[in-house]
């Protein structure tokens, strides 16, 4: 993958993210037709194709998915969806496992606005269908973008190692004027 151009891999990484898009919307209009009985089962499946998603991004971009080093990429894209500045907090490899839990509280708090934002809906089940599957559409379609543009910064960090940026936690000088 690192050989194809990046408007490639952009292009497929917004049909993957629409793709669970419309994967979040199918099971939050189904869930929601449950209504309140439902809440916890679509939250559980919310995440697993949120963090499924993140996982074929990450694959995409070229970070691999299997050892220590490529789950903590795959955590650190999480974070930078979520919201939380890594840079400062990984100096070595052995934060992963501070690392990992902290993204997992930023999600279930992303996961239980959510569900907040649902909860009136759901008293009312053919409203909450239609809410959960708009609620679910717009979470996995901002957590994908989110996520592709983090690695879409460190896949263009890792083919010009020369030029470190941002997204890999360097800060980058302004010119002198």
């Amino acid at each position: 993958m690192k050989d194809l151009p990046l408007e490639r891999l952009d292009a497929i990484a917004v049909t993957l993210i629409r793709d669970s898009a419309r994967l979040a919307v199918v099971e939050g209009a189904g869930f929601g037709l449950g209504g309140m009985i439902t809440l916890l089962p679509d939250a559980g499946l919310l995440t697993v194709i949120t963090l499924r998603l993140i996982q074929r991004l990450c694959l995409l971009y070229g970070f691999e998915s299997r050892g220590p080093d490529a789950r903590l990429e795959m955590w650190k894209a999480a974070a930078a969806a979520a919201g939380i500045d890594y840079g400062k907090d990984l100096v070595e490899k052995q934060m992963l496992e501070k690392f990992a839990p902290l993204i997992a509280r930023r999600m279930a708090v992303k996961i239980g606005q959510e569900s907040a934002e649902k909860w009136a809906g759901r008293l009312i089940p053919f409203a909450s269908s239609a809410i959960g599957g708009a609620v679910n559409f717009s979470f996995v379609n901002g957590w994908g973008r989110r996520v592709q543009r983090h690695l879409r910064a460190r896949h263009q960090d890792a083919q010009s190692p020369s030029a470190p940026s941002v997204a890999a936690g360097h800060a980058v000088p302004l010119p002198l004027v």
